[in-house]
């Protein structure tokens, strides 16, 4: 069996050599299959850089612009709710340590009455959704930088026709099922 396998691969390798040469006069000369790509090696890093320095710029660098509304959008939003979070808390806070000081003229007084434990939870929860709020900022400004190194990187590759992957959807008829499949498809 292996013998048979070693005479396959050996008949592949070598018909893939013949294919690939071409005369010249007497001479044989090969010819490269492999394309050659001028490509910036910084470029991830560049790009990378652009995103730290700017949330959006390094998309633009690569040419995704459709990509820089969704960046601004997150970090806008995230940023919006930490700041409405953030005043919120503060203007809890502020009305509680003037009740502890003694003075009755806080917003919170007469028809919109809250007891001190009330201003406590509620300081308790618009500081935590605040904090919350600053983690999701830091978390999308950080996936903005990972996604501009990843694309700029990704435009490196080679994407040509040669390469398939697809999905094939066949019906059995000996047993009357049918079957998905995956197949990747390389043609030389």
């Amino acid at each position: 069996m292996k013998r048979e396998l070693y005479i396959v691969l050996l008949v592949f390798l070598v018909g893939n050599l013949v294919f690939s040469q071409s005369r010249d006069g007497n001479l044989l000369v090969v010819q490269d299959t492999v394309p050659t790509f001028n490509t910036d090696p910084l470029r991830p890093s560049k790009a990378a850089f652009y995103s730290a320095v700017l949330p959006g710029l390094g998309q633009v660098y690569n040419k995704d612009y459709w990509k820089v509304p969704i960046v601004i959008a997150a970090i806008g939003t995230s940023t919006y709710f930490y700041v409405h979070n953030n005043n919120q808390y503060h203007r809890y806070r502020d009305a509680y340590q003037r009740r502890l000081a003694g003075f009755n003229d806080d917003e919170f007084q007469g028809d919109n009455y809250l007891s001190e434990d009330i201003l406590i939870a509620a300081q308790r929860q618009f500081q935590r959704n605040r904090d919350l709020s600053m983690l999701i900022t830091i978390g999308f400004y950080i996936l903005n930088v990972v996604e501009a190194n990843v694309a700029a990187h990704l435009k490196q590759f080679n994407v040509s026709e040669n390469l398939s992957l697809g999905t094939d959807w066949f019906r059995d008829d000996l047993n009357t099922t049918n079957h998905l499949g995956l197949s990747l498809k390389y043609r030389f």
